[in-house]
Parts: C-alpha cells; sequence; structure tokens
C-alpha cells in the first residue's frame, strides 16, 4: 500500500528502561498499529524523560519526547496527524502530552487523540474480561491481586471502579491496589481478612512489566508486595506480564485508534461541507 505523506499516526507511551518487556509491549502494540496502517506514516515518543534520558546514558539509544516528534511532523509537511496514546489512564502523562502535541497545533493543519487504554466502563470491562480469562488457573484457595501505578489524578477513581467492576461480575478473587494511589495494598489486606485464600498471585496493572512490577511487587526488599503478602501468612506467586502483554488488551488500543480516524474523517467532511455551503451562500 502506497503510504500518503501527508498523513500520520503518533503513538506516545511512558516507556521503559527494561528492553524484554518493552518488546513484549510496547513494540508489539507499535507493529500492530504499522500493520494495520500502512498508509500512514508513523512517529514514536515517549512521554518520562527521566526514562529517556536513562536509555542514552545506559544504553546510547535515543527516543523522542513528544516535543521533538512534533518537530520532526511539522519538518515532514504532515497536515492530518491522529495521536494514539499507550497509556492506561486519562492521567497527568495524558494531560501534559496532549498540551505537548497542541503546542503545534497552528503548524498541523487536523490533530486527533484516540482514548487511552481505559476511558469508558465497557473498556473496563473488556481489559477485566481478558485478564481474567488468562488467569482462569486460579486455584479455588487463591486470589489475585493487580498492581496498578495510582496517581494524584482524579483519573485514579478508575481504580476503585475496576474493584467494583471484578466484583459485579462475579470474580470475587481479584483485586485492584495501587502504588501512588486508592485502593492501596492495606485496602487489600484488609478485603483478604475474612476470606479463606491462602494463596495470592500478584499481576501487573501497567502496561509494561517494569520497574514497579519487577521492584515494587516482586522484589526481595521487605517492603515489596511479595514479601507483605508472605509476611501476612499468604503464598505468593508473581507473574511478570504487563498488559500490553495481552492480545485483547492490544486490540483495544487498535479499537480507539480505529474510532480516532473515523472521528477525524467525519471532522474533515463537516469542514468541507461548511466550505461548500460558504461557497454556494456568497
Amino acid at each position: 500500500m502506497i503510504q500518503d505523506s501527508k498523513k500520520a499516526i503518533l503513538i506516545v507511551s511512558f516507556g521503559t528502561s527494561f528492553h524484554e518487556t518493552r518488546e513484549k509491549t510496547i513494540d508489539k502494540i507499535e507493529d500492530m498499529i504499522e500493520n494495520a496502517y500502512k498508509n500512514y506514516k508513523i512517529y514514536k515518543a515517549w512521554t518520562s524523560k527521566i526514562i529517556i534520558k536513562k536509555l542514552l546514558k545506559r544504553d546510547n539509544i535515543h527516543v523522542n519526547t513528544v516535543t521533538e516528534a512534533m518537530k520532526e511532523i511539522v519538518k515532514d509537511g504532515i497536515e492530518e496527524l491522529i495521536v494514539m496514546p499507550t497509556h492506561i489512564l486519562n492521567g497527568v502523562e495524558n494531560d501534559i502530552m496532549e498540551a505537548d502535541v497542541l503546542a503545534f497545533n497552528d503548524e498541523v493543519s487536523n490533530i486527533v487523540f484516540a482514548s487511552p487504554l481505559l476511558t469508558t466502563t465497557g473498556d473496563c470491562m473488556k481489559v477485566i474480561l481478558a485478564l481474567m480469562d488468562a488467569h482462569k488457573d486460579l486455584s479455588e484457595d487463591e486470589a489475585i491481586v493487580f498492581m496498578g501505578h495510582g496517581t494524584s489524578h482524579h483519573a485514579n477513581s478508575v481504580y476503585p471502579a475496576i474493584n467494583y467492576i471484578f466484583n459485579d461480575l462475579g470474580y470475587k478473587n481479584a483485586f485492584m491496589a495501587t502504588v501512588e494511589g486508592y485502593p492501596s495494598i492495606e485496602n487489600v489486606l484488609k478485603s483478604l481478612k475474612d476470606t479463606d485464600y491462602k494463596k495470592v498471585r500478584l499481576a501487573p496493572f501497567m502496561l509494561v512489566a517494569g520497574d514497579h512490577a519487577n521492584n515494587d511487587m516482586s522484589g526481595d526488599d521487605d517492603d515489596s508486595w511479595k514479601n507483605i503478602f508472605m509476611a501476612n501468612g499468604y503464598e505468593v506467586e508473581c507473574q511478570l506480564l504487563g498488559l500490553g502483554e495481552y492480545p485483547q488488551v492490544r486490540s483495544i488500543y487498535l479499537d480507539h485508534l480505529d474510532t480516532a480516524i473515523l472521528n477525524l474523517k467525519k471532522q474533515a467532511h463537516e469542514i468541507e461541507e461548511s466550505a461548500k455551503e460558504k461557497t454556494l451562500n456568497a
């Protein structure tokens, strides 16, 4: 398929310094989008400047910031841009990313943003069904606890909503906790206190199984979630699977991108019709 030199997709991720998990998650999503939209020029950027600097210093690998990617997009004469964030929430990182992109609003004719992973209740349900299908081997005396990042942003409300949906869909053995928000690991321990679960499976509720999964969740320090649950008498298993490793989850990103492109086409059509109407009434 011939690439349209004026159309582009910018894929924006938080980033990770763990190459193995990046290959299984961010790279997979990028490859999926490139294969689905071969007629679009693809640009990539990360939002974590700390991780970008770390990769450059440690591995001599340069990853564009959003601003750097936008400068390339303007230089290349892109007129139609779809921004696809791989962020989990419409939170702080997503807000900053949108502001960085819109700083170039005068230089790119049409810009539209696809939604992050968990934007609607339907998104939450799809993710939960995908996760619980992948973890259907849980024994009767085993609970699964997902580690989300958590945030001071109002988007943190998604995490307690996930807990509610787990329960509403009948997954009484599934719990959500966050590293930096609500609910916390203490909240989950309280919920587990009066149950018969003797085992706990820990899994990240983050795109990549990076620093939080390898250290805060499954690390050897006394304050890792693994050791906290063990100290409370539970047998613990850790599964280092980032959300981006689940094919059904990756497909949600593609659905969001499809919707954004349809919205852009609708927007372009409305502009064209409005121009025609002005010409006729002139």
